[in-house]
């Protein structure tokens, strides 16, 4: 009988890069799937129409685009391809006109001053608090726990993002963190349409971190569909 090293049950993303990991540090690896496909939730199909191809669960993934886990196993080389939309995000509103982001801050920050002045300096501020912590905080976030290294080093960028003011922004609700940075709805809504992803309430602590974090991640890193390597 074949004995192997370790044993991954779940070939979905996490499975996948787990047992990537583990290959890449010379452990022999056998992963067990039930479904007929590998790739978890990260699944195309044709269910809807034969000639439109659509997600069949997650559908976008600026957190895997982002990971330093991810990028550490060069997909890319192995055919993984990620395709971006012109805009990421955008949302309409009944009087015809739009809030969105555009994958260059400098036009996202513009699209948002014609609607109210002064908000794409805004903006451009949060974007680059983000700058400063970017690095540190999807280390901490996106490596194995306890995230000691990535910790440490947020803890030295912050006082360069705001220091404690900038935390308890992220710890406010979105809609306190919209309402201290922003005049018109635009911005607004975007950070709440991203902070909903983490079905924390609107007016709850912690919402603004989400909403700030998704929103951000849709500024510098797009939300990108793989095609290739980890699509179905």
């Amino acid at each position: 009988m074949t004995s192997y090293d370790a044993v991954v049950i779940g070939a979905g993303p996490n499975g996948l890069a787990a047992a990537n990991h583990l290959a890449d540090a010379g452990w022999s690896v056998l992963v067990v799937e039930e479904q007929e496909t590998v790739g978890g939730a990260v699944r195309s199909d044709r269910d809807v129409h034969p000639d439109y191809i659509h997600d069949t669960f997650s559908a976008f993934y600026p957190l895997a685009a982002a990971s330093p886990a991810l990028r550490g196993l060069d997909l890319e080389q192995h055919g993984l391809t990620w395709r971006r939309a012109p805009a990421p995000l955008a949302h309409p509103f009944p009087d015809g006109s739009w809030a969105s982001i555009h994958p260059d801050r400098e036009i996202t920050a513009a699209r948002m001053d014609e609607q109210s002045a002064g908000d794409g300096d805004a903006w451009l501020r949060l974007c680059a608090q983000w700058d400063e912590v970017s690095e540190a905080f999807l280390t901490s976030l996106l490596t194995p726990f306890p995230p000691v290294r990535g910790a440490a080093r947020l803890l030295r960028r912050l006082p360069a993002a705001g220091g404690v003011d900038f935390v308890k922004t992220l710890l406010s609700p979105v809609t306190d963190l919209a309402d201290a940075h922003f005049r018109g709805r635009g911005p607004g809504i975007l950070l709440a349409g991203n902070a909903a992803h983490s079905d924390i309430p609107l007016d709850a602590p912690g919402s603004g971190l989400m909403g700030y974090l998704m929103s951000m991640l849709a500024q510098t890193v797009g939300f990108p569909v793989p095609q290739g390597a980890l699509a179905s």
